[in-house]
């Protein structure tokens, strides 16, 4: 009987962990490619979407900013790595990119 109790607090406590981390990367990111060099709550070679959320929070002009960086591309505020120009990305896309990432603010 012990055993059933065990398994069933560890499911229990996996849910409440899972449900703390269920953003997932929107299909229009995987489309345009940023999961090559982004993650949610982790960085790859750019930085967490999270961490990008956090640190414009409240900020304003940071949508703009934020669009302008993913047409243009950028370096030096994350790091040596650069972000490549993206500017066949539609300006409908990048909003709603850039929308969600600053959505992720904590």
């Amino acid at each position: 009987m012990q055993p059933i109790i065990v398994n069933a607090i560890a499911a229990a406590s996996l849910m409440i962990t899972s449900g703390a981390l269920a953003v997932e990367m929107p299909a229009l990111a995987k489309k345009n490619g940023c999961t090559g060099c982004h993650a949610i709550d982790r960085k790859v070679v750019g930085p967490a979407w999270q961490a990008v959320a956090d640190k414009y929070k409240g900020s304003a002009g940071a949508a703009n900013m934020l669009i302008a960086k993913i047409t243009k591309g950028g370096s030096g505020v994350w790091g040596k790595a650069a972000m490549p120009a993206n500017p066949r990305i539609s300006e409908a896309d990048k909003k709603e990119l850039v929308d969600f990432v600053l959505s992720l603010s904590k």
